[in-house]
């Protein structure tokens, strides 16, 4: 089975739970999400699920907010967040549009999530903040600064960008969460 964390900011409405039980009992959880970190994070708490994701064992995928809630810290709402990644998230500095929104390319690929995705492929991103580029970063791009297109720490793997909206190579990269 395969879980996707209902915390009032994805961009589903179907097949979603927010029963901790059925989050640890599933064999690969997904965290999309799309919203405001400060609002989403009170939730989390509120429903008990942020001890939970921080302590999965199972493989996790979070995407686009799900992967900065998984962060440290975020201006958004001045939000402490799940802290899987010790990265922090910001807001673009002035002078670049807000909300990024296009394609861009994946630079400095490493980990079996991007197993088969050529350097340079393009992605689609929808966000005003990033994450910062550090340890856990496995993948990176520019909007006016580099920052983290994807992270991965153990079984936690995180993507800013939309997969789903992101055509074969957002398909491929959803395939390799899937097989391993």
């Amino acid at each position: 089975m395969i879980a996707i964390v209902k915390y009032k900011a994805g961009n589903v409405r179907s097949t979603v739970t927010d029963d901790p039980a059925l989050l640890r009992a599933a064999d690969k959880v997904i965290f999309p999400g799309v919203g405001e970190a400060g609002t989403a994070m009170t939730h989390l708490r509120e429903k008990g699920l942020d001890e939970v994701l921080r302590n999965l064992k199972q493989p996790f995928l979070g995407i686009c907010l799900g992967m900065q809630l998984m962060c440290s810290h975020s201006e958004e709402g001045d939000t402490d967040c799940l802290g899987i990644f010790p990265e922090r998230v910001k807001r673009f500095p002035k002078g670049e549009k807000v909300p990024h929104m296009g394609w861009n390319e994946l630079e400095g690929l490493r980990s079996h999530l991007m197993e088969g995705i050529a350097s340079g492929s393009d992605v689609y991103f929808v966000h005003s903040y990033f994450a910062e580029t550090g340890p856990d970063c496995i993948a990176t791009t520019s909007y006016g600064i580099p920052f983290a297109a994807a992270m991965a720490q153990g079984n936690y793997f995180g993507v800013q960008f939309h997969p789903e909206k992101s055509g074969e190579v957002g398909r491929k990269i959803l395939a390799n969460f899937l097989k391993h």
